[in-house]
């Protein structure tokens, strides 16, 4: 893993998020945890616009966060508000 998303920040979010840090399947966390790399990637495309392989990874994460919200949408609705507003990523 890269050096913005060290393993104390996952057990960080894990624990926020899923309730616990062993709940790492936990829908909310993964997507919390989706949302992290994306930031951290988003960053560093700025600083190296030309670098295509990282670009394609974060559209590929956009996709998989992006499934992840549609299923909790349809699951738990009020879960899914919460979320959003959490990590703001959604105006």
């Amino acid at each position: 893993m890269s050096a913005y998303l060290t393993s104390e920040r996952k057990v960080e979010i894990f624990t926020q998020f899923g309730g616990q840090a062993q709940n790492t399947g936990s829908i909310e966390a993964q997507i919390a945890l989706f949302t992290e790399r994306i930031q951290g990637m988003a960053t560093h495309l700025k600083d190296n616009n030309k670098d295509q392989s990282c670009r394609r990874g974060l559209l590929t994460l956009v996709g998989k966060r992006k499934k992840l919200l549609s299923y909790l949408q349809k699951k738990d609705l009020a879960s899914y508000r919460s979320l959003i507003q959490k990590l703001n990523i959604r105006k």
